[in-house]
């Protein structure tokens, strides 16, 4: 499973999933441009993948036409486009904000749209591919999570719609749904429900993932495998669908 020769561009790449699927895609022989919105971090990752970067905002058409232009620019048309932004909304209905609401979309919804839209064209001549990085929470929802759990349905959706718009013209396009996965953004949640019950991290950790059958949150890196296989060739007859990547939490009952 190599992606050797490979254009990929990476939205959300500098940190968590992100981080490691740049990583994972340099080791396996890709040429990689990485999108985000903070310059620091985004250069630390590119300096470890050897990639080049491109700081800006993936729901801003004109930010990911500059993405692609510099892939173009650097190593030709795009074969590969993940979307691993994500975040926000965490709040239930009565509690969510307008401006919550509007940066779960803009965070997980308007950066697949405008990434997928703006390297369609290249996708088109390379017959390439599309992974999103979801969530569990876009096929069933978690409490307190109105804006998120929403946005990540709908990123289901668009994957399937693109994928049945642009199967015939050869782009493949599939989503990861993560369940509970070690990153900042979850050492942050952990924290704070942690701080209300008395739990350090590594406890609320446990305790949130005491019904998944192995026991534990995953790691970046075993999400970043999950997006490699979607991207590669090895993936050439799958597309259209969710790959669910959560230590077996969504098929047991809760007790």
């Amino acid at each position: 499973m190599r992606l050797d020769g490979k254009n990929a561009i990476i939205v959300g790449a500098g940190s968590g999933i992100g981080a490691a699927t740049a990583q994972l895609f340099a080791e396996l022989g890709a040429r990689l441009v990485l999108m985000g919105p903070e310059a620091a971090p985004l250069a630390a990752v590119a300096r470890h993948a050897k990639a080049e970067m491109f700081v800006g905002d993936a729901s801003r058409r004109d930010d990911m036409a500059g993405a692609v232009a510099l892939i173009n620019k650097c190593y030709g048309a795009v074969d590969l486009l993940v979307n691993c932004a994500g975040g926000g909304g965490n709040a239930p209905l009565g509690d969510l904000t307008d401006e919550q609401w509007s940066k779960a979309l803009s965070t997980n919804l308007e950066t697949a749209r405008i990434s997928a839209a703006m390297a369609l064209p290249d996708l088109t001549k390379t017959r390439g591919a599309i992974v999103f990085v979801a969530s569990l929470a876009g096929l069933r929802a978690v409490p307190g999570a109105t804006g998120y759990v929403a946005a990540k349905h709908a990123v289901v959706g668009l994957m399937k719609a693109i994928a049945a718009d642009y199967g015939p013209s050869g782009i493949r396009v599939n989503a990861v749904c993560p369940g509970l996965v070690r990153t900042a953004m979850a050492d942050a949640i952990m924290d704070h429900f942690g701080g209300e019950n008395g739990m350090e991290r590594e406890a609320m950790y446990a305790r949130a993932t005491r019904g998944y059958p192995l026991r534990r949150p995953g790691e970046p890196e075993e999400v970043a495998r999950a997006i490699a296989f979607l991207a590669s060739d090895w993936a050439s007859f799958i597309t259209g669908q969710c790959l669910v990547a959560d230590g077996g939490g969504s098929v047991v009952d809760v007790f």
